[in-house]
Formats: C-alpha cells, structure tokens, sequence
C-alpha cells in the first residue's frame, strides 16, 4: 500500500481528469504510473544497448541471410 499527497494543482488536475474521463482518481494514477514506469524502463533498455551495441549488418548481408 503507497499514500501520497500531492500538489493541490496536481490533485485539481486529478480531479478534472477522472471526472472528465468517468474514473477514478486510483484507476488515472495508476495507469499514469504504470505508462511512466514503462517509459523509463524503456529508456534504461535504449541505454543498455547504446552501451553495449551488438553486431551490426549491411543491408546486403541481411540480404543475404534471409535469401531475399
């Protein structure tokens, strides 16, 4: 269990959100939680591999691995 408390131009902002789209406050900040997580996972993934590239290929070698 997480509580938070929030800005009060956060929390108004809430509000009009989960009025607006018929949800509830919980159900908008988890989905915001949830989508933002998934970013930053994305973004430490991007890193990783900017790290650590793996192989690169040509185009005609791709070619040729597919038999295309």
């Amino acid at each position: 269990m997480l509580s938070i408390h929030l800005d009060p131009d956060i929390e108004l902002r809430l509000d009009r959100l989960a009025e607006l789209t018929g949800r509830s406050k919980v159900s908008v900040v988890q989905e915001a939680i949830r989508e933002y997580l998934q970013d930053l996972e994305d973004v430490n993934i991007a890193d990783e591999r900017l790290k650590n590239p793996g192989p690169t290929y040509s185009s005609e070698e791709v070619k040729r691995e597919l038999d295309l």
